[in-house]
């Protein structure tokens, strides 16, 4: 089942949060993506200015081909609003992210923004976050958070890429996708996973998003608070 038309609208109406002089954060992925080339058009139809500030490399090359204004994180004393999709979204609006590798600048941007639209087709929505949790962990660590992370009763697997590479962050370090069935109290098993020494960032985001659009297989969306 496709997604792209859905994707497509609903990307087109979360441009109405976008507003003069504001400053952005652009999330990862294929609805941020949709989003983003959106996005460009609409600030030079609009004769508008903002500044943005993506989260990953991936995201920064598709916004600089739409002529959007790209600052880094340390220039900005604001977020007015960020962009950006999702693994997976239980009934609380909790979610899982990281499947791209983007979670710790993901989860900083999302942390401070005023406001928070998340866009993701209608599979990614569960009762009870289920899928494996993206966990960021400082390469010296490696052997010694796994170690934790099997104590708290998960299975971590160590993310890899082509001829079983360890896949390597932005920011350097190693992901563990972690196993931890159906997860009931998401904050409080994010927590205890921070708190192993070692660990960067946690998948878990128990930010509660200010707009969430879910896109249907018909071509249309629906609107969350």
């Amino acid at each position: 089942m496709s997604f792209d038309d859905a994707i497509s609208a609903l990307s087109k109406d979360a441009l109405k949060f976008v507003k003069n002089n504001s400053v952005l954060g652009l999330g990862s992925g294929r609805a941020a993506t949709a989003f983003v080339k959106e996005l460009g058009k609409y600030i030079k139809e609009k004769n508008m200015t903002i500044r943005a500030v993506p989260t990953s490399l991936q995201i920064k090359l598709v916004a600089e081909q739409g002529g959007i204004h790209i600052i880094g994180a340390d220039q900005i004393d604001r977020i007015d609003a960020v962009f950006d999709g999702a693994d997976q979204i239980d009934s609380q609006g909790n979610l899982i992210k990281g499947g791209g590798g983007a979670l710790l600048r993901e989860n900083i941007l999302i942390s401070s923004a005023k406001h928070v639209i998340i866009m993701a087709d209608s599979t990614k929505f569960v009762k009870h976050l289920n899928r494996t949790v993206p966990v960021e962990v400082h390469p010296f660590a490696r052997s010694t958070a796994k170690k934790f992370i099997e104590k708290l009763g998960g299975k971590p697997d160590l993310r890899t890429i082509d001829r079983g590479y360890p896949f390597i962050t932005e920011n350097g370090n190693i992901i563990y996708d972690c196993d931890f069935g159906t997860i009931m109290v998401p904050k409080s098993l994010s927590q205890k996973i921070k708190q192993i020494p070692g660990v960067v960032e946690v998948g878990i985001f128990t930010r509660k998003p200010d707009v969430i659009y879910k896109a249907k297989g018909n071509g249309k969306f629906d609107i969350l608070a």
